[in-house]
């Protein structure tokens, strides 16, 4: 019985490890996202007459 016990209390911790490794990449991965998107949108200025005008045919 204790086996079993402790085999199960084996599998909990290895899936609670390959949790938080999971969680963490997912974090850095997030914060890289948002930093490069932040620098894009820093880089670009808009066009001034991009947006104004819409060319339509019926």
């Amino acid at each position: 019985m204790s086996v079993v016990m402790n085999q199960a209390q084996v599998k909990q911790q290895a899936s609670l490890s390959v949790m938080k490794s999971a969680m963490s990449t997912a974090e850095q991965d997030g914060e890289a996202l948002i930093e490069m998107l932040e620098s894009s949108n820093a880089q670009q200025t808009p066009h001034p007459n991009l947006g104004k005008q819409i060319d339509l045919k019926a």
